[in-house]
C-alpha cells in the first residue's frame, strides 16, 4: 500500500471512495408539492444530493472523525472536534481539526505521527457532520435544528420539519443568513417555489442558516 487514501463518509448516502478524495454520487434535485404534515425523513433527502469531496469539506465543531492509522489499532479512535476545534489522539494529544479538510488533517496527523512511526498511512473518516446544520423556527409542524446536506434547498428542510402548519404565511417565509458579519434576510414565497418560480426557488441553503415561518 503505498500513499495515504482520505476518506469522508457522509451519513444517509452512498460513497464512492479514491485515492486522495471522496464523493457522493450526485442525484436528481427533489422539488415536492406542500409536504404533508407527516413529514419526512433524511433518508428521503438521499436523491437530492450534490457532490462532496473530502479535499473540500470543511471539519467543523462537534463533528465525529474516525480517524484510522493502518496497522496501528492502539491509536486509532474515533473522537469528536471539540468546542476549542481540536481532537485528543494517543502521542499527539491535541490536535487542530476544525478549520480543516479530512485531507488537511490527514496530512497533519501523518505528519506529526513521523516522529513515531515510519510512513504512517492516515484515513480520516467523517462519520458524523453535526456541524452541518440549519434550523427552522415558526409555524412548521417541527421546529428545531436539520442536518445540512449538500444542495439541499428550503422546500427540502420544510419537508423534514413535517410541513407548514396551518396558520403559516407561505409569501413571508424568510432565511436569515450571516454574511460578512452583517445579517442578510432572504425572502421565500412558498407557493412561487413549488411552481418553479420565483427567486427562493434557487436558495441553496449554508450552514448556519435560519429558516423563519411567521
Amino acid at each position: 500500500m503505498t500513499g495515504r487514501t482520505m476518506w469522508i463518509a457522509i451519513p444517509f448516502f452512498t460513497l464512492f471512495a479514491f485515492s486522495g478524495a471522496a464523493q457522493l454520487g450526485r442525484g436528481e434535485d427533489q422539488t415536492a408539492n406542500r409536504p404533508a404534515k407527516a413529514g419526512a425523513t433524511m433518508d428521503s433527502l438521499a436523491s437530492a444530493v450534490g457532490t462532496i469531496s473530502a479535499s473540500t469539506y470543511v471539519i467543523g465543531l462537534e463533528d465525529v472523525l474516525d480517524i484510522n492509522i493502518w496497522k496501528e489499532p492502539e491509536i486509532s479512535r474515533i473522537v469528536p472536534v471539540r468546542s476549542d476545534g481540536k481532537i485528543s489522539l494517543p502521542l499527539l494529544h491535541d490536535v487542530q481539526a476544525a478549520g480543516l479538510t479530512p485531507v488537511q488533517l490527514g496530512t497533519e496527523i501523518s505528519k506529526e505521527l513521523r516522529k513515531f512511526f515510519n510512513d504512517p498511512q492516515v484515513t480520516v473518516i467523517v462519520v458524523a457532520m453535526n456541524s452541518q446544520k440549519v434550523y427552522i423556527l415558526g409555524e412548521v409542524i417541527r421546529p428545531g435544528p436539520v442536518p445540512l446536506v449538500p444542495n439541499m434547498t428550503v422546500l427540502q428542510v420544510l419537508s423534514v420539519a413535517g410541513g407548514l402548519s396551518q396558520y403559516a404565511n407561505e409569501k413571508k417565509i424568510y432565511v436569515l443568513r450571516k454574511e460578512n458579519g452583517k445579517e442578510a434576510r432572504l425572502l421565500f414565497d412558498y407557493r412561487q417555489a413549488v411552481e418553479g418560480r420565483g427567486p427562493g426557488r434557487s436558495i441553496v441553503l449554508q450552514p448556519g442558516d435560519t429558516i423563519v415561518v411567521p
